[in-house]
């Protein structure tokens, strides 16, 4: 017996379109055949199969309201192995997956192909390329310009990507009639792949081009201007339209990675920035004005007398800028306490009035502060 729609797919019957096809969209990706080991890939492929089937008739309003009355009777008797694909949409279950087309991969067309559609052999787009950009934590508050240089494959400028030399001529591939593709029958479903002799270009190349080899391509480095915005964070994604790879469909895009380098003063938190201010004794006691750097300069910020050490200020709008809103966050200002290591003879004698006049005893641990030292290791 066929195991029910709702349970291939881990949803419950009131599901609607929007999680019927995260769940498809999420158990195709893990069962598609190129995603597993060798050794699993046929019980992949049925698994594969079998979720397909069901999205098509859950995902299709008229065929699920024939199976949820009649089950799976309803729709053998109604609709032939074909018409369960006829109508699905599964292009955009996937969207930018960065796995391209997956359905393509599988069997070697688009979804329509797989399920009785018809045409040509579908084109694909170039592979996207990643960059890695290291930037410095001040280019992240500004924004900045970076050329870049990318190898990647183009279009051979000998033969124009046709693989050919130039002159000669090209025969029609017998294998597939010049059509690109061969029809394959699995079961009930009919799959539309490309010519495995001709790669799917429906021609023969009697002479190959002698600079890229029959290639069609070569590896070229480009130099590339890149605009990183101000905001970015670490592992922030740019991505940079048709700077990817060339394909038959257009080229593929470019994706730059940014890795903002530490900071010697500063340490991010989103948009916020925290940092750690030496302060005197003198100053904290007695309070002022102190100079307090920003990646946009410095800026002053009072000291209120009677400062502890560790006491957090925050500077509004003095953080890194918003990538999309371009608000600014805040600076947080810790204050730490800076003890000297030398005194001079004046500045001890100042310090040791000070502390006969706080009733501080200066030079020696009092009997107090030895009893107490002694009642914690008791």
């Amino acid at each position: 017996m066929k195991k029910d729609y709702y349970d291939i797919l881990g949803v419950p019957k009131e599901s609607n379109l929007q999680q019927v096809k995260k769940a498809y969209r999420s158990l195709a990706l893990k069962h598609h055949p190129d995603r597993v080991e060798e050794s699993k890939k046929a019980e992949s492929e049925e698994t594969f199969k079998e979720i397909s089937e069901a999205y098509g008739v859950l995902s299709d309003p008229k065929k699920r309201q024939m199976y949820d009355q009649y089950g799976h009777a309803g729709i053998d008797q109604n609709f032939t192995s074909d018409d369960i694909f006829k109508g699905a949409d599964f292009s955009s279950v996937f969207g930018d997956s960065g796995l391209g087309d997956i359905f393509g991969s599988f069997f070697g067309g688009g979804a329509s192909d797989i399920f009785g559609g018809g045409g040509s052999q579908r084109k694909q787009r170039g592979r996207d390329i990643q960059y890695e950009v290291d930037i410095k934590l001040s280019d992240a508050f500004t924004g900045v310009e970076k050329k870049i240089k990318v190898p990647r494959n183009e279009f051979c400028k000998k033969c124009d990507g046709s693989g050919a030399k130039p002159g000669s001529k090209s025969k029609t591939c017998t294998t597939c009639g010049g059509q690109g593709q061969v029809i394959m029958q699995s079961g009930f479903f009919r799959m539309q792949q490309a010519c495995s002799e001709c790669s799917g270009s429906g021609k023969i190349i009697t002479e190959y081009c002698p600079q890229c080899h029959g290639r069609g391509q070569e590896r070229v480095t480009r130099n590339i201007d890149v605009n990183i915005p101000a905001g970015v964070d670490d592992s922030s994604r740019l991505r940079v339209r048709n700077e990817g790879e060339v394909g038959a469909a257009g080229p593929g895009d470019l994706y730059i990675y940014i890795h903002v380098l530490p900071h010697d003063t500063f340490q991010r938190d989103h948009n916020d920035l925290h940092m750690q201010l030496p302060v005197s004794f003198v100053k904290a006691a007695l309070g002022g004005e102190v100079s307090i750097p920003t990646l946009n300069g410095n800026v002053s910020m009072k000291i209120p007398s009677g400062t502890q050490s560790g006491k957090l200020f925050r500077l509004k709008s003095k953080g890194m800028p918003d990538l999309r809103a371009g608000a600014k966050g805040d600076l947080y200002v810790r204050v730490m306490l800076s003890v000297p290591k030398k005194l001079s003879t004046p500045q001890k004698k100042l310090l040791e009035d000070f502390a006969k006049l706080s009733g501080e005893e200066v030079g020696h641990v009092g009997d107090s502060i030895k009893e107490k030292i002694k009642k914690v290791f008791k």
